[in-house]
C-alpha cells in the first residue's frame, strides 16, 4: 500500500478528479495513487525544494505531507487541516464539530507529520504473572472512564477512528463499496500509525475478503499475525482483529465466534460475551435482521493450544455498505439515502456523550441534518430531542426528521 495514510490517509472519490502539485508539476491524484513509483523523482524534488506537496482541491492550495517508507513515497493529509479539503477530495476529513474525536486530548491521539500515535487504554502487552493473578479480567469494552478517557482511547474509540479516518463514515452515490473496500482502506490506514508504541500495521489484522485464488495468501497472512501474538518470557503480546461477526456459538468452555471470510474461529468466555451483548444491545438485537453488518474490533491473546481468545472487544452496527448506524432504523435511513442518490456522512461519538445529528446530507449547501426518532416514552430521549429541535430552529439549520411510526420522508434532491 503506497499512498498516504496514518494521520492523513487519502481516499479519492471515484468522481473527484482532484489534482496535486509535486514540485512544479500538476498531476491527477488518481495517477499518483495508482502508480507512485512513476513519480519518485517528482516526490524527491518536491520534498527537497518545498518540503511538501499541494492539494489543489481548494484555493489557496493546501499543503500535503510527503512521506517515504522503505524507499516508496506517498502523500498524506497535513495534520489538523483535513476539514479544509473539499468534500469528495481524498484528503477530506469530517468537520471536527461532527466528530466525537474532540473528546480526546493529544495524549490519546497525536497527529504529526510523521503519522498518528494512539494511546490505547487496553494494554497490548501484559505481564503474565500479573494477568494470572487478575484472573484474566479485562476492562469493560476496552474503555476507560472519566478524565482518563480523554487521555486514552478505548476499543470503540479506535474502531470509530479507523472508520472515520478512512472515510467509511461517508457515502458517495458513485461509490461501489464492499468489504474489500473496507479491508484495503483499513490496511492502508494502519501503515503510518502506532498504538501504544507498536506499529498498527503489525498489531492489527483486518480480515481480508475471501476469494479462492487468495486462500493461500490469506492463510499465510493470518499465520504471520498469530505468530506475533503470544508469549515471550514473562510478557504476553496481544493483537487486534477487525472483522464482521457472522455468528456466536456455545461451546463447553464458553463461546466460539465465527467471522465472515475467516476460517479460524475466535474464542471468548461466556461472561465477556454477556457483557458485550449488554453494552451493545442494538448491535446484537434480533430486530437488526440481515440488512446490517455487525463489525467488531477484538483484542486477542494466543493460548498454549494456539487458539485466539478474545479478552475484550467493541462492536458497531453498519448497513451492508459498512456505513455506521446506531439502530436498525438508522440502517434503513442510510439505505434510503443511498437509494435516493444522496451524499452523506454519519457522525460518530467515539466514546463521548456529544449530541450529533444522525446523518448529514453533504451534497447541498447548507448541509441538511437528518434525525431518526425511534424511541418513545423515555424522558431523557425526549429531552434530548427537544434540545436538538430548539438548536436547529435557532441556528436555522435545515433538517429532515423521521418519526419511525410514520412513512419515510422525501429524501431526493
Amino acid at each position: 500500500m503506497d499512498t498516504g495514510n496514518g494521520a492523513a490517509a487519502s481516499w479519492e472519490s471515484p468522481q473527484a478528479g482532484h489534482q496535486v502539485r509535486l514540485a512544479d508539476k500538476v498531476v491527477p491524484l488518481s495517477a499518483v495513487r495508482g502508480g507512485p513509483a512513476r513519480f519518485t523523482q517528482l516526490f524527491a524534488r518536491a520534498k527537497a525544494e518545498n518540503g511538501h506537496a499541494e492539494c489543489l482541491c481548494a484555493t489557496p492550495p493546501l499543503k500535503l505531507v510527503i512521506r517515504v517508507r522503505e524507499g516508496r513515497y506517498h502523500l498524506a493529509r497535513w495534520p489538523g487541516e483535513g476539514d479544509r479539503h473539499t468534500i469528495g477530495c481524498g484528503f477530506h476529513k469530517v468537520d471536527p464539530g461532527l466528530s466525537g474525536r474532540g473528546h480526546y486530548t493529544d495524549r490519546a491521539i497525536l497527529e504529526t507529520e510523521d503519522g498518528t500515535a494512539i494511546r490505547l487504554g487496553a494494554p497490548l502487552e501484559t505481564q503474565l504473572a500479573l494477568r494470572a493473578s487478575e484472573g484474566g479480567k479485562s476492562a469493560r469494552n476496552g474503555q476507560v472512564s472519566g478524565a482518563a478517557s480523554r487521555r486514552a482511547v478505548g476499543l470503540l474509540g479506535l474502531l470509530h477512528w479507523l472508520w472515520e479516518e478512512t472515510q467509511l463514515t461517508m457515502w458517495d452515490p458513485s461509490e461501489r463499496r464492499s468489504w474489500r473496500t473496507c479491508h484495503d482502506r483499513l490496511v492502508q490506514q494502519s501503515t503510518d500509525c502506532t498504538v501504544n508504541g507498536r506499529d498498527l500495521s503489525t498489531a492489527l489484522y483486518v480480515v481480508p475478503p475471501y476469494r479462492p485464488q487468495d486462500a493461500v495468501r490469506n492463510a499465510e497472512g493470518f499465520a504471520m499475525f498469530c505468530a506475533q501474538v503470544g508469549r515471550s518470557r514473562s510478557i504476553g503480546r496481544r493483537g487486534l482483529i477487525v472483522g464482521e461477526i457472522k455468528d456466536i456459538y456455545e461451546t463447553p468452555y464458553g463461546k466460539r465466534l465465527a467471522l465472515r471470510h475467516l476460517r479460524s474461529p475466535l474464542f471468548a468466555s461466556a461472561a465477556l460475551i454477556e457483557r458485550v451483548q449488554s453494552s451493545y444491545r442494538i448491535v446484537f438485537s434480533a430486530a437488526v435482521g440481515d440488512q446490517a453488518r455487525r463489525v467488531a474490533l477484538f483484542l486477542v491473546e494466543r493460548t498454549s493450544k494456539d487458539n485466539l481468545i478474545v479478552v475484550d472487544m467493541a462492536a458497531m452496527l453498519t448497513n451492508q455498505a459498512c456505513v455506521p448506524a446506531d439502530s436498525s432504523y438508522e440502517v434503513r435511513m442510510a439505505d434510503q439515502l443511498a437509494a435516493a442518490g444522496r451524499s452523506f456522512v454519519k457522525p460518530l461519538r467515539y466514546e463521548g456523550d456529544e449530541v450529533f445529528p444522525d446523518f448529514v446530507i453533504t451534497d447541498v449547501t447548507p448541509h441538511v441534518y437528518v434525525e431518526v426518532y425511534g424511541v418513545r416514552g423515555r424522558r431523557s430521549y425526549d429531552e434530548r430531542k427537544r434540545v436538538k429541535q430548539d438548536h436547529y430552529r435557532k441556528a436555522a439549520i435545515p433538517v429532515i426528521e423521521w418519526d419511525v411510526t410514520q412513512p419515510l420522508p422525501e429524501l431526493s434532491r
